[in-house]
């Protein structure tokens, strides 16, 4: 199966749900006004679209709509498949522009972030690069031997220490095997939590400093790693994580199991951070690069089948499951509140 069949099928639970909504609206109105604006609003929230998110969209659309004089409900879901693209186009590539580059992967236990590192390890493997991870999340009990099996399956090499070790000291290690064994990518997994932020950022700030005298000039990537089944709570930990490191991109894990697939444009909309991979499924194989048009066509088109860009050759890279640490826990990094939205429905003049 190819990257956007896999993108479509990790996504349907998604269309289902939340296009589902959007048609039924479009169905229910013969005209745009500000009712169905109102509605729509209402659609995207109750969709964990969130309320300034939501609203962005409808006053990107209410432009587009006076633009080109459109009255029809039937443009709509044209007109939004642009306006999603568009939010959501960015800094979505990888920047590993330097041998070696390095890759701080962080997130709360639970949420994908050692599957994320097996998986993406493999990747980077398959397109032909020597890979090295750091075991550096030395506080979870068993986190090294979890990590451990990922790099095995992934074929690449670890650096690690015993638990309960200095991180920083792990990372100085693996940065130095890195340049002794000629490695193109150090991929560095963090402590999904710590007793407070002030620890977490001081943590994040000494691994950062040792890439950076050991490693001069290299590129660094801060991917945060969040679970799509957490819907708002996502948004929450991205806002945590974002005030004590500098992110420069987000993992979305486990879309394929959610309906919640539209918590991508908060994200990137109040936050300003760019998605820059997906998780839609369990094999190796399945964490794709996001690309926004992609996401757009796929939630928005009728019925679509291939895809021109599709390839039916992606690499094989076997079977894993999920870890034993992907069990979600909000105390895992502060109290997280759960999106409420009040379901308060008002008939409209001009429905049908």
């Amino acid at each position: 199966m190819g990257f956007f069949s896999k993108l479509k099928a990790g996504l349907q639970k998604t269309k289902d749900s939340f296009v589902s909504k959007v048609n039924t609206l479009v169905n229910s109105f013969t005209r745009i006004d500000e009712d169905f604006f109102d509605e729509l609003e209402e659609t995207l929230i109750l969709s964990d679209i969130g309320t300034v998110t939501s609203e962005n969209i409808c006053d990107r659309l209410r432009a587009e709509v006076k633009r080109t004089g459109t009255v029809e409900t039937g443009a709509v879901k044209g007109m939004l498949k642009s306006i999603v693209a568009d939010m959501l186009r960015g800094d979505n590539a990888l920047r590993l522009d330097t041998k070696p580059s390095a890759v701080l992967v962080i997130g709360v236990n639970g949420a994908g972030k050692t599957t994320t590192i097996g998986k993406l390890a493999a990747n980077l493997k398959r397109d032909g690069k020597k890979v090295i991870v750091a075991a550096a999340d030395t506080f979870r009990a068993a986190a090294i031997d979890q990590l451990n099996v990922w790099t095995d399956r992934a074929g690449v090499e670890i650096v690690k220490h015993a638990e309960g070790s200095d991180p920083a000291a792990v990372v100085y290690d693996a940065c130095d095997a890195a340049k002794a064994r000629n490695a193109d990518v150090i991929i560095i997994d963090t402590a999904g939590r710590l007793h407070n932020k002030k620890n977490l950022m001081d943590e994040l700030r000494k691994i950062a400093g040792i890439v950076d005298r050991q490693l001069p000039g290299c590129s660094l990537e801060t991917l945060l790693v969040l679970d799509a089944t957490t819907g708002q709570n996502a948004v929450n930990q991205a806002k945590l994580f974002k005030e004590v490191c500098d992110i420069t991109g987000i993992v979305l894990t486990k879309l394929d199991g959610t309906a919640k697939g539209g918590i991508i444009l908060p994200i990137n909309d109040e936050l300003g951070i760019p998605v820059k991979l997906v998780g839609v499924g369990e094999k190796i194989d399945d964490l794709q690069p996001f690309i926004p048009e992609d996401y757009a066509e796929i939630l928005f088109a009728d019925d679509i089948g291939g895809h021109s860009e599709d390839k039916d050759d992606a690499p094989d890279f076997g079977i894993i499951e999920y870890d034993d640490e992907d069990v979600y826990d909000p105390d895992n990094f502060n109290d997280v509140a759960v999106f409420d939205s009040k379901n308060n429905k008002n008939s409209k003049d001009n429905k049908r």
